[in-house]
């Protein structure tokens, strides 16, 4: 019995393969100068990771492997997040056994609306979590591909004090939601998105949610970060951990959204 025990748990501690590569190719992006009168932490920020020129994203494929705490104990996984930029997203997340995949997340923001499906757990939707689904979207933008923060119409930014500002976002054709946006002081790199967020479908009150870029390694090819945390405050300690692998920008996804 114990030697059955100690077998299952030890396939939590197989790393999963990746994702395929996800098909089609990259266009150039086309570049523009970073524009003027952003806050000073937000313009130090950018100017490191592009220089005086960002480039024009229209959409985004972040892959990589995961810790998961979606009952109490950790997995192992891998996840995929598919950006038509600013507009929707589709996420599959896979918690694994072995490497091979038990628990399978299929998540979708479309056309303002938003729908999870999880085995186990079921299916959940309806506009709060559209507003979760919204303020997740540009927190994964803004550490995949920031350039989206800067050339989206609809974003707008407030300085705050010398490390920090305020992030406006649109939600929807009319609304808006916001974040507050820290730096670290020393490297001046993006650190944490603060904002208050439904945890759920149900009417229950919005609960502070940090998505917080951890110092390290970065994304491979970029000056990016490559680990992200996500953290519920009531909970105290992150739910999950994002390793980011891989970042294509400007490749087809309107299949892939729709699948």
């Amino acid at each position: 019995m114990l030697g059955a025990t100690a077998a299952a748990a030890a396939g939590f501690g197989v790393r999963p393969q990746p994702f395929p590569e996800f098909p089609g190719p990259s266009s150039t992006a086309m570049q523009v100068p970073l524009r003027e009168g952003l806050p000073s932490p937000v313009d130090r920020w950018l100017r490191s990771v592009y220089g005086d020129r960002v480039p024009v994203i229209s959409s985004v494929v972040v892959s990589g492997r995961a810790r998961l705490r979606p009952f109490g104990y950790w997995l192992p996984g891998r996840f995929r997040f598919i950006h038509d930029a600013g507009r929707s997203y589709r996420h599959y997340i896979e918690a694994t056994w072995y490497g091979r995949p038990f628990l399978r997340v299929n998540e979708s923001y479309l056309d303002g609306r938003s729908e999870i499906d999880i085995p186990l757990l079921g299916r959940d939707g309806g506009p709060q979590l559209a507003q979760a689904a919204n303020l997740g979207m540009w927190a994964e933008l803004a550490a995949a591909a920031p350039a989206v923060l800067v050339t989206h119409p609809g974003v707008r930014w407030r300085e705050a004090d010398r490390h920090s500002a305020v992030l406006q976002v649109p939600f929807g054709p009319a609304r808006r939601d916001e974040f507050e946006v820290s730096f670290d002081p020393a490297s001046g790199e993006l650190r944490e998105l603060r904002a208050w967020r439904y945890r759920d479908s149900s009417a229950s009150p919005k609960v502070l949610w940090r998505a917080r870029c951890e110092p390290g390694p970065r994304v491979p090819g970029t000056r990016l970060p490559a680990v992200g945390t996500a953290t519920w405050a009531d909970q105290g300690r992150p739910w999950a951990w994002f390793i980011t692998e891989t970042i294509r920008t400007n490749v087809p996804v309107a299949d892939a959204l729709q699948r």
